[in-house]
């Protein structure tokens, strides 16, 4: 038997790594705005439902709040000074978009626009909000999802390894580069 002695620490966030995202959202007589997160993820599959978590202070929950919608843009590695200047910067004072050297694209079933440099977004409207002390969580259906042509196989799927996308990991990000297995190998004999 191997014994491996255990450090207890308080209660905390210690889930990683989590995803890096860029998450936009927009209100008419407002500029778009762009808000850096890791707190993301997907609650369902079918319908397809996913969640981003905000703070109530930042400029992203009140233009969400108000208008239901918002987009998640998952940058690739080549980003990340963009994504990083994104986070440190509010977009009460500054147009994240020009600020960061992105792109506007037009969303298909909303009014936020999408990130065009960033290879993967997800077009959402709010269905729930769950306030849970510090954060409040935006349920979103996914209402469409758009890849960069460039990132998909030759079966049209998207390939990790084009995307490049990395993780937000005890405060440092990092890179998701190498496979190391694929769902179901485990299986013996099938």
């Amino acid at each position: 038997m191997v014994i491996i002695n255990k450090i207890k620490k308080a209660p905390s966030t210690t889930l990683f790594p989590v995803p890096v995202a860029l998450v936009t959202s927009y209100r008419e007589g407002n500029a778009p705005n762009i808000i850096t997160i890791a707190w993301t993820g997907v609650l369902n599959s079918d319908p397809p439902v996913v969640y981003v978590s905000i703070q109530p202070v930042r400029h992203s929950h009140k233009l969400i709040k108000e208008t239901g919608e918002f987009v998640i843009n998952l940058p690739s590695v080549e980003q990340v000074e963009a994504v990083d200047h994104c986070g440190m910067i509010t977009g009460r004072e500054v147009n994240k978009f020009e600020a960061a050297g992105f792109t506007q694209a037009p969303a298909s079933q909303v009014k936020v626009p999408l990130i065009a440099e960033c290879p993967v977004n997800i077009e959402c409207r709010v269905r729930e909000v769950v306030s849970l002390g510090s954060h409040d969580v935006f349920m979103g259906d996914v209402l469409a999802v758009h890849y960069n042509e460039n990132i998909l196989d030759e079966k049209g799927r998207p390939d990790a390894d084009k995307i490049k996308p990395y993780g937000y990991c005890l405060r440092e990000y990092r890179v998701i580069s190498e496979k190391i297995g694929f769902h179901g190998f485990s299986k013996k004999g099938g």
